[in-house]
């Protein structure tokens, strides 16, 4: 699943007539990047959920058949985003009953994501990065490969992840975030996570925008 349902504020004005995922960098738009490597690691099936601008999205995306995917749309609605974790949940029935891969609309990375896994006994792993300069405090502890909130040094959520269905049972399709949910899980051992070393950026603001746009177009950074 690609979350594309955001609003884009910090990206103003980019974002008041062109959705996030479809803003250009190095001369593709963010989420063509996401579904080439999505092919590239084996998967056929994607779900893309869209609110602001999500027409384009469709529009753009088409079935997914250029890239050999099979892509469904869990459609939010205009101006009623549903967080990740409400996102998430409303999209479960075209998500099938096992595991099931959630990235950011809004990152970049050389992650390869054919080598992601939900080991056993977890209810999510998380794919944690070097806590950025925007975000120097970081998210969550990674001890012997489960996450836990409390203790140093932490790292940072990446906005990547594998869920199994049951860590959403009894949610409603309504605005709440993923955090809360990942850290009710975390004393029972339920959340894992890795630490990725690679390259990794949030493309949340104009400045880091440009600076990736620049970066594919000189050919400076991996083309990912």
């Amino acid at each position: 699943m690609i979350l594309a349902a955001g609003r884009g504020e910090r990206m103003r004005p980019l974002t008041d007539h062109t959705p996030k995922p479809l803003l250009r960098a190095g001369g593709k738009p963010l989420i063509f990047r996401h579904l080439d490597k999505l092919a590239r690691a084996g998967f056929r099936q994607v779900v893309v959920n869209h609110a602001h601008l999500g027409e384009q999205i469709e529009r753009a995306l088409g079935t997914g058949e250029r890239w050999g995917l099979r892509i469904q749309y869990s459609a939010e609605g205009q101006g009623r985003a549903l967080e990740t974790g409400g996102g998430i949940c409303k999209a479960l029935p075209l998500l099938g009953d096992g595991p099931f891969l959630v990235i950011n609309g809004d990152v970049f990375t050389d992650l390869d994501y054919a080598g992601l896994r939900l080991p056993a006994h977890s209810l999510g792993h998380l794919v944690l990065v070097d806590n950025p300069d925007h975000h120097p405090g970081g998210d969550f502890v990674l001890k012997q490969g489960r996450v836990l909130e409390q203790g140093q040094p932490k790292l940072t959520f990446s906005g990547i992840g594998v869920y199994h269905p049951r860590l959403f049972q009894g949610c409603e399709a309504i605005p709440f975030p993923l955090a809360p949910l990942l850290r009710r899980h975390m004393p029972e051992g339920r959340i894992s996570g890795e630490h990725f070393e690679g390259y990794w950026l949030d493309v949340g603001t104009p400045e880091r925008y440009q600076l990736l746009d620049r970066m594919l177009s000189n050919g400076t950074g991996n083309q990912s």
